[in-house]
């Protein structure tokens, strides 16, 4: 049963990431981090294959063995969160800008490759 929780986990955090590159303030990597921990407590095989992954897997890798967030990853968050702080009207803006607060500090604290 656990396997299972993990692996649907794992789905609906690729699906999330993959969304994730083409909505503007949904986070594509932090997704990938999370759907490779998932897969490595559920499919070996696909947590492997995520690993591999030509566009994903450096990040992932460097997460997974230094904790750390490339730099071109932490301006393209900032970036996406300025796009949905100019595109939403006042009150759903407030939102985002509490969000990419926390997040952003978060992010920019982060060693860099």
């Amino acid at each position: 049963m656990k396997r299972r929780l993990y692996l649907a986990a794992g789905f609906t955090s690729v699906a999330l990431g993959t969304l994730g590159t083409v909505l503007p303030l949904l986070p594509t990597v932090p997704f990938m981090i999370l759907a490779a921990f998932c897969f490595a407590r559920s499919s070996p095989a696909l947590e492997a294959r995520l690993m591999d992954h030509p566009r994903f897997g450096h990040h992932l890798v460097a997460w997974r063995e230094k904790g750390v967030v490339s730099r071109r990853a932490k301006w393209s968050a900032a970036t996406a969160f300025a796009i949905s702080l100019a595109t939403l009207p006042l009150p759903w803006s407030l939102i985002p800008l509490g969000v990419a607060v926390i997040s952003l500090t978060w992010i920019w604290r982060r060693p860099e490759v």
